[in-house]
């Protein structure tokens, strides 16, 4: 192989505790191109990657780097060996500021002091370089998600990185944004810097990459040029089947009216003039641009924001979910877009992560019933086929999109009849999300009434019957998905902009 590749993975294994995470995974990456890897959630992606950058000690295989075997002990020995990741998760330190944030735990120092005219010229440089317009002095936890992921794509710059990884980086980007982080990953291509990219998004991927690799249930399926490959040829890999029809065929008859909504607004800042019927059966899709407000009506509708003015009716009756708790009393359950930060306990375990909206039931006498709590878990890992070697292993130890059945198999306890659904597939791999919308599908058909908001408008198409368009605020159309095409929700999308 020679000098042929800047890094080289070769039979790499690795297992946890009743579950073989990674076995036999070779990855080999050739200087200045991007190599993105797939595969579905629970593929190994990300723990070959953790073993890589010294998060996770590897049981076999070697790692070379520029010629020299390696095995990082800590991130911090990647970083200092050119070896950087932007990881899908941010960690940052939100009450310090964008500066600190870049080079924290590597401070420039002036007499012993941390020299902050310094670093404000270095990030300002990186910046500019970059084309990112923010003032290394703000705060980071007053910038928006897609800001804080271009600092984290700036500060893996600043160790003058031979190899950066970047885990799902446009899951929380405009399609503007996205345009400005290709521009970036080309910049580094002409420095000879390696991406290695792992996303979900397969025209992406079939836009940035120079070789893609798939992996499959811990393995390495394929690596081939991308320019080989085509969308459907990578579902194959990935799922070692074909799935013929990326959305699953829609039984659900559409029964009466569920839920009315009138003229409903919140407060400054927020949303005004919405107007929908939800019927039992249906599902009525949100689109809009980022910044349209679609997650705030579901909010609104859970009762985690104030309604302003407008009505809620439920078959028939009006209701005011002034709080999640009445919401859910109400017959509503929400799941919402940032599964790590408001969706999931990550210490705690699968069964408790998935009975927690439901301790009520289990009461008897003050104290829980175990046993139906065990049954009822058990039930619903079947149901969801979630991926967890038992129901006591950690939910932040399991994929995304694993984590995301949980989740949906919490509120599903609830028995609810309204079901708000935020990017459900946000970051879920193509196999899972079909898994997903099956499970949307079958709620359907037992007659209850779900709203999807999604940034992605093929999925929208996909699986709704209708779709609502906002934008800036505003309702601007309400249309039958057969009807239309994506340009009308598209220039509906930006009626009011």
């Amino acid at each position: 192989m020679g000098t042929e590749y800047i890094l080289e993975l070769k039979h790499i294994s690795k297992s946890f505790p009743g579950v073989k995470a990674l076995d036999d995974v070779t990855l080999c990456v050739r200087p200045g191109t991007v190599h993105s890897l797939m595969g579905e959630n629970g593929a190994g992606k990300s723990t070959l990657m953790k073993c890589l950058f010294g998060i996770y000690s590897f049981d076999e295989g070697e790692i070379i780097l520029d010629g020299k075997n390696i095995k990082f002990s800590s991130p911090s020995e990647a970083l200092q060996n050119h070896v950087s990741m932007v990881h899908q998760e941010l960690n940052q330190v939100l009450n310090q500021t964008v500066m600190e944030n870049m080079w924290l735990g590597r401070f420039p120092m002036k007499h012993g002091l941390v020299d902050d005219q310094k670093m404000y010229e270095d990030t300002k440089a990186i910046f500019d370089d970059l084309d990112i317009q923010v003032n290394p002095k703000v705060k980071i936890g007053t910038l928006k998600v897609s800001q804080k992921q271009m600092i984290e794509i700036a500060k893996a710059v600043s160790y003058n990185s031979k190899v950066i990884v970047m885990d799902e980086p446009t899951s929380s980007l405009t399609e503007k944004e996205v345009e400005h982080l290709f521009k970036i990953i080309e910049k580094l291509k002409k420095k000879n810097t390696s991406i290695i990219y792992i996303s979900h998004k397969m025209e992406e991927i079939l836009r940035i990459s120079d070789d893609v690799t798939v992996m499959r249930d811990g393995k390495w399926i394929d690596t081939k040029p991308a320019s080989e490959l085509t969308i459907d040829k990578i579902i194959k890999m990935m799922v070692g089947r074909e799935l013929k029809d990326r959305y699953p065929e829609k039984k659900a008859k559409i029964g009466d009216v569920l839920m009315e909504v009138k003229d409903l607004g919140t407060l400054n800042p927020g949303f005004e003039g919405v107007n929908f019927q939800l019927h039992k059966g249906e599902i009525l899709g949100i689109a809009g641009l980022v910044g349209s407000k679609r997650t705030e009506i579901l909010e609104t509708l859970f009762g985690i924001r104030m309604k302003g003015k407008g009505q809620i009716l439920v078959k028939g009756k009006e209701v005011q979910n002034r709080s999640p708790k009445e919401a859910m009393a109400n017959g509503f359950a929400m799941l919402t877009e940032e599964r790590r930060s408001d969706g999931i306990f990550g210490g705690l375990s699968v069964g408790f992560n998935m009975t927690i909206s439901n301790l009520p039931k289990y009461q008897k006498t003050g104290l829980l019933n175990g046993e139906k709590m065990k049954a009822d878990i058990t039930k619903m890992i079947n149901a969801m086929k979630v991926k967890t070697p038992s129901m006591k292993s950690k939910i932040a130890n399991l994929s995304g999109g694993n984590q995301q059945k949980v989740i949906l198999g919490r509120w599903l306890l609830t028995d609810p009849d309204i079901l708000l659904l935020d990017e459900p597939t946000r970051g879920i791999d193509v196999g899972a999300k079909f898994e997903i919308y099956q499970l949307i599908n079958q709620l359907a058909e037992q007659g209850k009434g779900i709203i999807v908001v999604s940034s992605e408008m093929p999925e929208l198409f996909g699986i709704s019957d209708r779709i609502l368009v906002m934008s800036n605020g505003h309702q601007s159309a309400i249309f039958d998905s057969k009807e239309v095409g994506q340009v009308d929700v598209m220039q509906a999308a930006a009626r009011f902009i």
